[in-house]
């Protein structure tokens, strides 16, 4: 394999006119380079190839080199502008030895530069006594707002949210407003974000009354009062909301940020996209790694934690695997007398597994995006149940004509066929009824689906094989 080239042109993001110097994409040429600086030892050349990349590809660097190098690379970043972010792009796992490396010190210093969604996010994974040393190493100011964030239940939009917003009261104008946001700039007493989508209005108990787009507000007048143009119907989140609920809000709705409020009514965040989005991927990969039985991602875990967090879905799974065998114990007779039934036994068995995870799997997600309910749910369970049900006489046709030429016994191929039509049906009504089942005893349908979908698919497929057959070919 050639090596990268030293001249390789890694500039992927044309700023376009003006001053300022590329911003670099981290791909598998550049990150090769790296690695290959940092095994040289040349740090001047790693500092110089790190310096165009923005923030979050630098993180995704950091997740994906050796704990030396990872160390080697924080000792380069040092003070740089951007290392608060780039610690807040961090995976968990990977944050956490980050954080050991830089000490509480520095992390308090991180802390103090991010907007409080982010600062918290920081925060609520430290061990108290640590979370104790840092807070008291920022402002009053920065350390109430976070306080109070991480005072909320976990995973809620009090925890998501953002402290920083910009509101504005009912009398004043889009020309006070604007005076209002740029003298801000330079008064260090106002805690406004750096970044917004939208600007609230709120009534003299800082109860949200409306909302003005920024866009809005800056294509409008300057005497025209702030109360004319807003959009008084808003999607208003309770504090104690699950974010998974907020994340489906902002979908349905088409949202770029909500305000949250507390039990009385009063404007304490706003939620922008950018976190909805992280939600998003969160609840996403949630769901895939409980679907394959990993409790959450462990891709930088240590060996041992990873071999532990496993563990116990695999035993599960063993004892599901013992279930089965014991059918087949019962048929020891026909698998003596007929050879070729032992043979195509996991045909059965592995079609309905299949078919019953992918109705599964449509399933959960139906149910993860609120997209099925008790109005459709027997509509749902009826569509499978026929997909099944077609799938298996195809199946059925195929797997007989088969067995049939295989083994020159018709019989045998009608047996298969009928256990593969049974099957497949029952695969259709446990793939979804076993995930509304689950979910409405307030269980997560990811995490226990599989483990009896498989042990059922595998129980019927053996038992309607190994039944057929010793009723018709013994």
């Amino acid at each position: 394999m050639s090596e990268p080239s030293e001249n390789l042109d890694v500039e992927r993001n044309d700023p376009g006119p003006g001053d300022g110097d590329p911003v670099r994409d981290l791909h598998v040429e550049l990150e090769d380079l790296i690695v290959q600086a940092l095994d040289a030892g040349d740090i001047d050349r790693v500092e110089g190839l790190i310096e165009p990349l923005h923030y979050a590809d630098v993180a995704d660097l950091l997740e994906r080199l050796t704990p030396d190098d990872r160390h080697v690379v924080l000792g380069i970043l040092g003070d740089d502008e951007d290392l608060p972010e780039i610690v807040s792009e961090l995976d968990e796992t990977v944050r956490d030895d980050v954080i050991d490396d830089l000490g509480l010190a520095s992390v308090a210093a991180v802390v103090r530069e991010l907007e409080s969604d982010d600062a918290v996010q920081i925060v609520e994974e430290l061990e108290e006594h640590e979370q104790k040393q840092v807070l008291d190493a920022i402002p009053v100011s920065d350390r109430t707002l976070i306080e109070e964030s991480l005072s909320f239940p976990e995973d809620s939009a009090g925890r998501l949210m953002q402290r920083e917003v910009v509101t504005v009261p009912e009398f004043w104008s889009v020309g006070q407003t604007i005076d209002f946001l740029r003298e801000s700039v330079d008064d260090e007493t106002l805690d406004l974000p750096e970044m917004f989508y939208d600007i609230f209005v709120v009534s003299p108990t800082h109860m949200p009354v409306g909302t003005i787009p920024v866009s809005r507000l800056l294509r409008t007048k300057r005497p025209v009062k702030t109360t004319e143009i807003m959009e008084p119907e808003m999607r208003i989140i309770p504090v104690t909301m699950d974010q998974e609920d907020v994340a489906f809000i902002f979908r349905q709705r088409d949202l770029t940020s909500a305000p949250v409020v507390d039990d009385g009514g009063r404007l304490v965040g706003v939620v922008t996209v950018d976190d909805v989005v992280d939600v998003i991927h969160e609840e996403v990969e949630e769901d895939i790694m409980r679907l394959g039985g990993v409790r959450e991602d462990d891709l930088y875990e240590a060996t041992m934690a990873t071999t532990w967090s496993r563990f116990s879905w695999l035993f599960v799974n063993l004892g599901t695997a013992i279930v089965a065998s014991m059918v087949i114990s019962l048929f020891e007779g026909t698998l003596e007398e007929i050879v070729a039934v032992a043979i195509l036994m996991p045909i059965v068995a592995s079609m309905g597994g299949n078919a019953g995870t992918q109705t599964m799997t449509v399933t959960v997600r139906a149910l993860a995006m609120k997209e099925l309910s008790a109005t459709n749910a027997m509509r749902v369970v009826g569509k499978e149940v026929l997909v099944g049900g077609i799938n298996g006489v195809l199946f059925a046709i195929l797997s007989g004509v088969v067995a049939w030429f295989w083994f020159e016994n018709i019989g045998l191929g009608l047996v298969i066929a009928m256990a593969m039509v049974v099957n497949m049906l029952v695969a259709g009504i446990a793939g979804t009824t076993i995930p509304l089942f689950l979910e409405r005893l307030g269980a997560d349908p990811a995490v226990a689906s599989s483990v009896f979908l498989t042990t059922i698919t595998d129980v019927v497929g053996f038992a309607a094989f190994l039944g057929l057959a010793a009723v018709f070919l013994l």
